[in-house]
């Protein structure tokens, strides 16, 4: 495509996002953790969230428009750039609370929901909406209203279960959420594994203490993989997965909010220890639908009722993922083709054969994990042999790297694999911190290679 009209549509796509951040989201929004390990306390001692935010749909016209209705706390003495910030942070949220655009009318039943987006800023510094939608309690047709809270924590587990106290506490009186929420708010965040305690008292009931525990596992405390494989077979999985690592252009398509972000969240895993590094939008508002035709690489969710306007729109080539049906809409035809025989077939076996002896969701997430890992084991394990150190420089031999395999067919993906953005950033992150704690990835290389020696 030429490259004016790339420009085109990154102006278009930075123009929609200004409000999130000056420079748009055109990063990715994933984890950036080369290595997790080292930082098992990272978050620890932090605040919960920054606000809680309540979006509520106004009239506007004829039709209904999102607007925040309340924000806790608010914050005062701001400098310029704070304030600045925060205007723009508040003026996004309600686009993502309600991206289903403006067609709603009041209801007497909706099915409460649980959803999650990520803003990226300029500096790559992110922050999770972690949001509840549902109907407010009383009798008669009413609107459903968003409660969102903002965090630079990802914990989805976590944040869910805060938000069922949310709901509960709304069901009898806003006025009882803030006090849970302020002390929320003054408790520190736990480190993997550890618990903290709240005391929050609810009228008739009396002072409650809730318990919440983060996850033992820090990389996966965002993702469960058990909503990916209850809508996908293991084959397609694996086909998004090498279409993934090859940046190329995903769309997903589900009724739900909340199963566009959990599955989206977890395509997003399977990467690790890479880190997807371009537009990842799991919940695309209805404004935004244009970023679909965009000619970079980039991973969002559509609702279904958007097909129509979807098939309507000069996309590019790429993967459109029906989570109703489990199919793919469209495809690019070679995705099976992507990955090395060998090392598809085992990844293939393994899901298929293990998954059904998983009796909970972590012994699934510890599955897929440590599946997807050893794929990347076999493929770029031999890294460290290849960063040479001297005096004034560490430098990464490519070509060494790449020619040292023995298989022609991993040969040939790593050419390809080795120029997306994703690698070239795994490299760089091992060059700047060459001293780094032994991390995750590490362990799993060196118990792989320990492993081989045995055989032999």
């Amino acid at each position: 495509m030429p490259e004016a009209k790339a420009k085109c549509f990154r102006w278009k796509f930075v123009n929609y996002m200004s409000c999130v951040s000056k420079a748009g989201i055109e990063r990715s929004v994933s984890e950036r953790e080369a290595k997790p390990e080292k930082d098992l306390s990272r978050y620890s001692g932090q605040l919960f969230f920054e606000y809680l935010v309540v979006v509520s749909l106004k009239k506007s016209g004829e039709v209904y428009e999102p607007q925040i209705a309340y924000q806790f706390p608010k914050r005062e003495n701001l400098v310029r750039s704070q304030k600045e910030e925060e205007e723009n942070l508040l003026k996004a949220i309600p686009l993502f609370c309600f991206p289903d655009g403006n067609t709603w009318a009041p209801l007497t039943e909706y099915e409460s929901e649980t959803f999650s987006f990520v803003l990226t800023n300029v500096d790559g510094s992110r922050k999770f909406g972690y949001c509840r939608r549902f109907l407010p309690r009383g009798g008669g047709v009413q609107l459903p209203e968003v409660f969102c809270i903002i965090s630079c924590l990802g914990c989805f587990s976590l944040f869910s279960k805060i938000l069922d106290e949310v709901e509960k506490r709304r069901q009898i009186c806003m006025a009882v959420i803030y006090p849970f929420m302020q002390g929320l708010r003054e408790a520190a965040f736990p480190a993997p594994g550890k618990t903290v305690c709240v005391k929050s008292f609810i009228p008739g009931s009396g002072t409650e203490n809730i318990e919440l525990t983060r996850p033992a596992d820090s990389r996966l405390e965002h993702v469960d993989f058990a909503s990916l494989f209850k809508y996908l077979s293991e084959e397609h999985i694996i086909d998004i997965f090498a279409s993934m690592l090859l940046e190329r252009r995903v769309i997903f398509l589900a009724e739900e909010l909340s199963t566009l972000s959990q599955c989206i969240h977890g395509v997003a895993a399977l990467l690790y220890p890479f880190t997807w590094q371009h537009t990842y939008i799991p919940v695309l508002p209805k404004v935004m639908l244009d970023i679909v035709c965009s000619p970079t690489p980039f991973i969002v969710g559509v609702q279904r009722q958007f097909l129509a306007e979807l098939q309507d729109m000069p996309i590019e080539e790429g993967l459109i993922v029906d989570l109703h049906t489990g199919e793919f809409l469209k495809k690019i035809g070679d995705e099976k083709d992507l990955l090395p025989k060998k090392l598809y077939k085992e990844l293939l076996n393994t899901l298929q054969n293990q998954r059904k002896t998983c009796q909970s969701s972590e012994e699934l997430n510890d599955l897929v994990t440590n599946t997807f890992v050893l794929f990347f084991v076999k493929i770029v394990g031999h890294y460290s042999s290849h960063i040479k150190r001297n005096r004034e420089h560490i430098v990464f031999q490519e070509k060494e790297f790449r020619k040292s395999i023995t298989s022609k067919s991993i040969r040939s993906f790593l050419k390809r694999f080795m120029v997306t953005q994703m690698f070239s950033l795994f490299m760089e992150e091992l060059q700047g911190h060459p001293l780094a704690e032994e991390g995750f990835f590490e362990r799993k290389i060196k118990e792989y290679n320990e492993s081989r020696k045995k055989v032999k």
